[in-house]
């Protein structure tokens, strides 16, 4: 055997080497990406809909309203938004609407999160994450409560 011969089939074997070495750390890196992305979207979905429960519940006229259109609020938008919690919750501050009228008030929004990752399987990261935000919104300082 010649010695150009034995040298490409020592390089043929490193190159399986390298595959088998790059292939998994590549895919590792992919599925990471993957995972921090769904993280992002998700911490962006609950912070608009901690927002969009504060609005919801500033515009309502009684306190009972407004946490019940706080909580409707932060479910529709988290749903439209198409987030998966595997389990959500949202407290809405009303103590504003107990402050007497021409007294600047605000309704707040505390949205939680649990978005599921489990299916990306990856050994070290946990199987869901927990995202809370948290919004104000003021009630209209003039108007009836």
């Amino acid at each position: 055997m010649s010695q150009q011969t034995q040298q490409s089939n020592r390089e043929r074997g490193s190159a399986t080497i390298e595959a088998v070495i790059g292939v998994p750390a590549f895919l590792l890196f992919v599925i990471l990406i993957i995972a921090a992305g769904r993280i992002a979207v998700a911490r962006q979905a609950v912070e608009g809909a901690a927002a969009e429960a504060a609005r919801s519940a500033s515009i309502s006229r009684t306190q009972s309203q407004a946490e019940a259109s706080g909580a409707s609020g932060a479910a529709t938008s988290l749903r439209n938004q198409g987030v998966r919690c595997a389990d959500q919750r949202v407290d809405i501050d009303t103590s504003g609407f107990a402050i007497p009228v021409g007294t600047p008030a605000k309704v707040t929004a505390t949205v939680t999160c649990i978005a599921d990752l489990s299916d990306l399987s990856i050994p070290g990261l946990p199987g869901s994450r927990t995202i809370t935000a948290t919004m104000s919104s003021p009630i209209d300082t003039y108007r009836e409560r």
